[in-house]
């Protein structure tokens, strides 16, 4: 009981970090471009070195070969599957500049919402393999939220939503990590001998949210800022691994 306490407070720690993220632009406005990219690059340098470094090798290492790839291509496919269902959705009426600003906020947080389900199980399953490893997990998805928070709140002020709302909104989505976590607890719980594969199936979902999604957009305006922040994003936790 304790131990599946610890998992759920540690990610509920993890998911309100969108919160803050959202919280600080309402106070100081929206951070430099170069920031942000340098900001969504490190948080993927630093889930790529917990796919690379962690999850896959402890998969790798207490599972059969045939759960870690089940697991693996499952992650990938689940996640993209989500991606195209959120990206599908399109205006039938041309929408205004008001608008158009509200629907990316909405889709922004719909997608950070779905997101945080199989990051929070990641979390579970990470600090039922090894322990420790969940906490270095949530390290990495609370670097992760941080800019996603800024994100979604961004459009919806410039939108004019009110802020009561879009705070509102954030702290809706940070219990969906805690949400992901509870459910990776009584996953692994439930399936026994099945710690391998939910392992891979985290380390598929987070890999594909890396190469899919954080490194395109942190890269799209200010690619150099990204590539210096994804070196030292995943330098940086591949340190605290070695350590750990």
């Amino acid at each position: 009981m304790t131990h599946t306490l610890e998992i759920l407070w540690v990610s509920t720690i993890a998911g309100f970090a969108t919160t803050l993220g959202s919280i600080l632009v309402l106070i100081f406005g929206r951070p430099q471009e170069r920031f942000l990219a340098a900001l969504l690059a490190g948080a993927g340098g630093v889930m790529l070195a917990v796919v690379s470094l962690d999850l896959l090798p402890t998969a790798w290492k207490i599972g059969p070969p045939s759960q870690v790839f089940l697991g693996l291509i499952l992650g990938l496919l689940f996640m993209a599957a989500a991606d195209r269902k959120l990206n599908s959705t399109s205006p039938a009426l041309p929408l205004s500049r008001r608008q158009r600003l509200k629907r990316v906020g909405l889709l922004v947080a719909s997608g950070i919402a779905l997101h945080d389900i199989p990051e929070g199980m990641a979390i579970a399953v990470g600090q039922e393999a090894t322990e420790g490893l969940g906490f270095l997990i949530a390290l990495a998805i609370t670097l992760h939220n941080l800019p996603e928070g800024m994100a979604t709140a961004a459009p919806l002020k410039m939108a004019h939503v009110r802020r009561w709302k879009i705070l509102l909104l954030n702290i809706g989505i940070a219990f969906f990590t805690p949400l992901g976590a509870l459910l990776g607890v009584i996953a692994v719980e439930g399936v026994k001998d099945s710690l391998a594969f939910f392992l891979a199936l985290a380390g598929g979902a987070m890999a594909f949210l890396v190469f899919a999604e954080l490194w395109p957009l942190s890269r799209e305006r200010h690619p150099h800022y990204a590539l210096l922040g994804g070196v030292i994003g995943y330098v940086f936790f591949a340190l605290i691994s070695l350590l750990h």
